[in-house]
C-alpha cells in the first residue's frame, strides 16, 4: 500500500507538503523524507507521535533508542514500519523537527492506495516556505512566559478561579489549543 501523508505547520501559513512512502516503510525513512523536502539537515532529535482525532499524543516513535525505564513500549523510528501504528485514513500524527522549542509539524493520512507500492519515499506536493528549523537562544526565551516575565504568568493563568489539579493530563501529552482541531485542514 502507498500512504500518502500530509504536512501543515501552525507557523507558516501557505505551507504544505504531501509525502507518499509504502506502508511497509519504516518511519526513518518518512523522517529522512520529511527532511528532504523541507530542507532541514539530520542534526536534531526528532520524534514522531501518533495521536488520537483531537491531536492528543499517544505513542511516541524516537529517532534513538532513550533507554527509557517505563513499561510502555519502546519505538525507534529504524525499527518501526509504519503500517504496523498507522492504518487508517485521517489517522493523525505529529513530527517533532525542533525539540528544544517543542515545535511539529501536523500530519495526517489522507489517502491509502491499496495494490499499489513504491521504492522510495517521495515529495508529490511542495507550497510554500517550511518554518526555521530552530530557533535562536534569544527566540526561544522571548517566547516564554517564565522567562520574559510576562504579567499573564501569574495566578490568573489558568483562565479562571475554578483551576483543579485534576483537569491537568498527568502524562503531559495535552498540546493546548491544538486539541480543537478536528482535521489537519481545519489549520487553515
Amino acid at each position: 500500500m502507498v500512504y500518502k501523508f500530509r504536512l501543515l505547520s501552525d507557523e507558516v501559513d501557505n505551507f504544505k507538503r504531501d509525502i507518499d512512502i509504502d506502508s511497509d516503510a519504516t518511519f526513518f525513512e518518512l523522517h529522512k523524507a520529511i527532511l528532504e523536502s523541507v530542507g532541514y539537515p539530520d542534526d536534531q532529535m526528532t520524534s514522531f507521535f501518533i495521536c488520537n482525532e483531537k491531536w492528543i499524543k499517544e505513542i511516541e516513535i524516537t529517532r534513538e533508542d532513550m533507554g527509557g525505564m517505563s513499561e510502555e513500549e519502546n519505538y525507534i523510528m529504524e525499527e518501526t514500519v509504519i503500517g504496523d501504528l498507522v492504518e487508517e485514513e485521517k489517522q493523525k500524527l505529529m513530527y517533532l523537527f525542533d525539540p528544544l522549542g517543542d515545535r511539529v509539524f501536523y500530519m495526517e493520512l489522507s489517502k491509502v492506495e491499496y495494490k499499489k507500492s513504491i521504492d522510495a519515499a517521495e515529495c508529490t506536493r511542495s507550497v510554500g516556505e517550511p518554518p526555521a528549523q530552530t530557533l535562536d537562544f534569544e527566540e526561544l526565551m522571548s517566547k516564554n512566559p517564565v522567562v520574559t516575565g510576562d504579567d499573564d504568568y501569574n495566578e490568573d493563568f489558568y483562565g479562571s478561579d475554578e483551576y483543579d489539579d485534576d483537569d491537568i493530563d498527568p502524562n503531559g501529552f495535552d498540546m493546548g489549543g491544538a486539541s480543537d482541531i478536528s482535521s489537519i485542514d481545519d489549520l487553515y
